[in-house]
């Protein structure tokens, strides 16, 4: 007993190492036949690498090698896929799910997962698909898996034009040091490169990593790159007009097309991919079958509970694959929802950013626009006052014309642009609706007597009198609603009409109405009558001029105050626009006093004001204007000499600029209102898309004239503000 248990445990030993060289030789055996399966599918022999895998397939099979003959299906899988197979891919990688269920293998995970990546891009799921490699790389740090993942990735990445994200990772496979497939991923990363630059229009470096692809691909033998390099070459030099390459390398294209992928090989891949596919399933079959009989001849079941069991696992893989189809259509669902959300966002932030970018081009425009033309407009009034000769008096007439119409047309369109940005806000102060509508009507009567046209105001005595609202913005809207129907009324007749509905505690509700008798709207005309530069036809712009933009404002300006402007009108009987509006009102007794002056009571003479200006024109033109009327100045050239001569000098009222370097108008306004609460000032500014005229008040401005102003409102402000200043402080 004690010779023959040495004996025994020398046997035991000799049969477990043959057990594992056997197990070793066959490892080193499939290793072996993968390197070539690698090698053939780098050439594109599609027949020959399916062939190894097939043989290794074998080995792992009677070896009963279970992480071997996972590596060996992911590779069929890899390479169907590659081939444009994806139904075989799919067939392979889940024969590889169930291997996976039962082995621990992080390797072969890590793979599964970079197929399902590899399935999905396929697909078009290119966000779930980077999910994918992200799990895949958590689970291995092989270095070829590694490499094959920054490829995926950006290919991913230059699908949804993330072309950063994918450059770096193309730059980090031309210089890999992988022991596989260094040169195969090189040559992969030029050609994306190439394809990148293409769309990014660089075409000089497309060439340079074409070419770099294709002297890879030549030197190794990668048929399928050799011909992608010469198609990429072909194209782009026949896009920048390099007709002699493109021909050469289009030949080239031609032949290697000829001589690798003629028809007999693409049919003998073909051959070789079924008949290996057809044995595999048929396998399956046949194992599915045995496990069948095993089970029919089992005695610890009966016939009946076989069939039994195999319906119900025939309705748990039919329903196992309707799920997995389900899954995989949602999950292709949800990454084009997601896919398409993103390119939404990015036309919604392009659409914001254009409507800003021409919200303040405009802005500029009109802006810079107005400084130069108060040089044409105040030059042209002083030239007027100066007694002129007769025909150089119809010639400054005329000049005065075009101002006043390119200010005009100006104003509108800064008008229009403020809608547009959601810069105004309708306010809610002390309101004298009938003075509004009054001096509305009065500054445009001029225009009525020239076109022969009575203007007339009817309005309701009832409507109490300290009303509340936006004075500003209700003048704007009357003199837009009257300045169109004078425009289109001649010899007839134009009347303002305003009528209270309806009286409650502290809220009346007004109806509002402009009525002419001029030449009327077409119905046809009535659908486009309130959209920017619309005037009903080409005929009437050119008969009777203007923007087309007053329609447009008025209406917008009415949608402040959740009011809506409406029309009625007849061709050749004339038009009405009209409307509704709720305002608010004070319903306790007595009035404030109000003191109202006329310019006959305005006595100039005397007076000192501080001109605050930076541009030396408009300082000339202020200070003409203001010496016409026997006022006396002086310039301050900034906002800080403005403050310093304001502690200095004693003056009747100062004229602000508003827009000027170093501090603003406002602010020097705010400054001088610490040690001087009563002088008038009053801001003289070319008002842009920023500027508020509530700001202007909240600094300590009286009152606003805006760049280029008429002479005639430029003198009745002055003299409001300082002889208003000297009643109330006499009182």
């Amino acid at each position: 007993m004690g010779v023959k248990s040495p004996l025994l445990l020398c046997m035991l030993l000799c049969i477990q190492l043959c057990f594992a060289q056997n197990e070793s030789n066959s490892t080193s055996d499939v290793m072996s036949i993968f390197d070539e399966f690698m090698s053939y599918r780098h050439e594109n022999k599609v027949d020959l690498a399916l062939e190894a895998l097939n043989e290794a397939a074998n080995i792992a099979e009677s070896n009963e090698d279970s992480k071997l003959l996972l590596d060996t299906y992911h590779q069929y899988a890899r390479l169907f896929l590659e081939q444009g197979d994806q139904e075989t891919a799919i067939f392979y990688w889940d024969r590889a799910s169930i291997l996976l269920k039962d082995t621990s293998y992080s390797y072969g995970q890590a793979f599964h997962l970079y197929l399902d990546a590899s399935l999905r891009y396929s697909e078009g799921n290119n966000f779930q698909a980077l999910k994918q490699l992200e799990e895949s790389r958590k689970l291995s740090n092989n270095r070829n898996l590694t490499n094959n993942i920054l490829l995926l990735e950006a290919n991913i990445y230059t699908n949804i034009e993330k072309y950063d994200d994918a450059i770096k990772n193309l730059h980090a496979l031309i210089v890999n040091s992988d022991d596989k497939e260094r040169a195969y991923l090189a040559t992969k990363a030029n050609l994306q490169l190439a394809k990148i630059s293409i769309t990014l229009n660089d075409l000089e470096e497309s060439i340079i990593h074409s070419k770099a692809a294709l002297e890879l691909a030549q030197k190794h033998g990668f048929a399928k790159e050799i011909k992608n390099a010469y198609e990429q070459l072909s194209k782009i030099y026949e896009t920048n007009g390099n007709y002699s390459e493109a021909l050469i390398y289009a030949k080239s294209l031609a032949q290697i097309k000829d001589s690798i992928f003629n028809s007999e090989k693409v049919k003998l891949d073909l051959d070789t991919a079924d008949k290996i596919r057809f044995n595999h399933q048929m396998n399956e079959l046949n194992k599915l079958q045995a496990k069948n009989e095993e089970l029919s001849e089992s005695k610890n079941r009966s016939e009946i509970t076989a069939i039994l069991t195999s319906a119900f696992l025939t309705i748990i893989s039919l329903l196992a694959v309707s799920l997995f189809r389900n899954n995989q259509i949602k999950l292709k669902t949800n990454d084009l929802l997601y896919t398409k959300n993103k390119e939404l966002e990015l036309a919604r932030d392009a659409a914001v950013s254009a409507m800003e970018a021409k919200t303040n081009f405009l802005s500029t425009v009109t802006h810079e626009l107005r400084t130069p033309l108060y040089a044409v407009t105040g030059l042209t009034h002083l030239l007027l006052e100066e007694n002129p000769s007769e025909h150089q008096k119809e010639h400054l007439k005329s000049l005065k014309f075009s101002g006043e119409y390119l200010l005009n047309f100006i104003n509108d369109i800064l008008q229009i642009n403020k809608i547009d940005a959601d810069k105004l806000e309708p306010l809610n102060v002390d309101l004298n609706l009938e003075k509004v509508l009054g001096d509305v009507v009065e500054s445009l009567q001029q225009n009525a007597n020239e076109k022969n046209t009575e203007l007339i105001l009817n309005y309701d005595r009832t409507i109490p009198k300290k009303l509340l609202g936006d004075p500003v913005k209700l003048s704007q809207i009357f003199m837009n609603l009257v300045g169109n129907a004078l425009k289109f009324t001649k010899n007839g007749k134009v009347e303002v009409i305003v009528k209270m509905l309806k009286k409650e505690e502290d809220n009346v509700k007004l109806y509002f109405e402009v009525r002419d008798n001029g030449i009327g709207i077409s119905e046809e005309q009535q659908q486009h009558i309130f959209d920017s530069f619309e005037q009903g036809s080409i005929q009437i712009n050119r008969e009777y001029g203007g923007t087309g933009l007053g329609l447009t404002i008025v209406k917008s300006l009415l949608g402040l105050f959740g009011s809506t402007i409406n029309l009625d009108s007849d061709v050749g009987h004339g038009s009405s626009f009209y409307f509704e509006m709720d305002l608010d009102y004070e319903t306790k007794e007595g009035e404030d006093i109000a003191f109202e002056l006329s310019p006959e009571e305005f006595q100039f003479k005397g007076l000192h004001v501080l001109v605050v200006e930076d541009n030396k024109i408009n300082q000339v033109i202020t200070k003409k204007m203001l010496t016409k009327k026997e006022i006396t100045c002086n310039i301050a050239n900034n906002g800080n000499e403005a403050i310093d001569l304001a502690k200095t000098n004693k003056y009747d009222a100062i004229l602000m600029d508003i827009h000027m370097p170093g501090i603003s108008g406002e602010e020097a306004t705010r400054q001088i209102r610490k040690f001087d609460k009563n002088i008038p000032i009053i801001a003289l500014t070319a008002i842009s898309l920023d500027d508020s005229l509530e700001s202007f008040y909240e600094a300590g401005c009286n009152d606003v004239v805006t760049k280029p102003f008429k002479p005639e409102v430029f003198y009745q402000k002055i003299g409001e503000n300082i002889f208003r200043s000297k009643m109330e402080g006499s009182i």
